[in-house]
């Protein structure tokens, strides 16, 4: 099992890059077919007096195409620099919207978390993303340059969530050399939790990956805390949590554990909802 295309998101408005880069970094490293994927919508109406304005003009239009056709420049020398060839795909869209209609076509989605993780008009939203795409998302933070996937975490909860991560990481855990599955519980349940990661083990080995459980006690600090401080400690580069949310007028408000992680992990993510 592995990926066979992967796609990342490329901001128009952003000029790092890291995640690209790390994304050619991926292709090679699973001998994937790579795919761009960039969007810019048009600006939403003004309201002038009640009355909601649409002030967008042809040239506007054609700006965003230049700006389109200048990332896709962009885009295919950094893959031309790391010996690669990828596929483009851009429009005038909501850049969610874009990707995840394009998902359709990859294994893995690559982008970055985003400063801001509550959505705006012309920006990536991640929770949208992870909840439409139906596919594994790898959020790569700015200080991530690379992922040699040596040494994996597994944040586990007893969840569909984190079961579909569990098994939308296999080429990832595949290539690891050590893989730890933790689960940050409440006094009383250790007994519980173990008894559930070793199952996960007992899955893992069955598929050819040698895995360690681990239990850890939620005493201080947040869980998304917890498990940073136990990637560091196991030297990992790569997190495979579930993502949780819930949906509040029509936008997907990350929880509490995935919005932590998003917003201070300095390392790489993979999520699953």
């Amino acid at each position: 099992m592995s990926y066979a295309t992967l796609m990342v998101y490329v901001d128009a408005e952003d000029g790092r890059t890291e995640v690209v880069r790390l994304a050619c970094l991926l292709a090679e490293k699973f001998n994937a077919r790579l795919v761009g994927v960039s969007a810019i919508p048009i600006r939403p109406p003004s309201v002038a007096n009640g009355v909601v304005v649409d002030t967008v003009t042809e040239t506007e239009i054609d700006q965003i195409r230049l700006k389109l056709a200048a990332k896709e420049e962009w885009f295919q020398g950094i893959v031309a620099a790391n010996r690669r060839t990828a596929e483009w795909r851009s429009g005038i869209d909501h850049p969610t919207d874009a990707l995840t209609a394009e998902a359709r076509g990859a294994d893995l989605i690559i982008a970055a978390p985003g400063s801001n993780l509550l959505s705006t008009y012309n920006s990536l939203d991640p929770g949208g993303t992870v909840l439409r795409a139906g596919r594994p998302v790898l959020f790569v933070p700015e200080k991530a340059a690379s992922l040699r996937g040596d040494r994996v975490v597994v944040g586990w909860k007893d969840t569909r969530e984190a079961r579909r991560a569990l098994h939308d990481a296999l080429p990832f855990l595949h290539e690891a050399s050590r893989v730890t599955i933790a689960e940050v519980c409440d006094p009383g349940r250790e007994d519980e939790a173990r008894q559930q990661i070793d199952d996960v083990a007992r899955y893992l080995a069955h598929h050819r990956i040698n895995a360690g459980p681990k239990v850890i006690l939620h005493r201080e600090g947040s869980v998304a805390a917890q498990l940073i401080r136990l990637a560091e400690e196991e030297a990992a580069d790569l997190l495979v949590t579930g993502a949780y949310g819930h949906s509040r007028l029509g936008e997907w408000i990350f929880g509490g554990v995935t919005r932590d992680l998003l917003a201070s992990s300095p390392i790489c993510c993979l999520m699953s909802h």
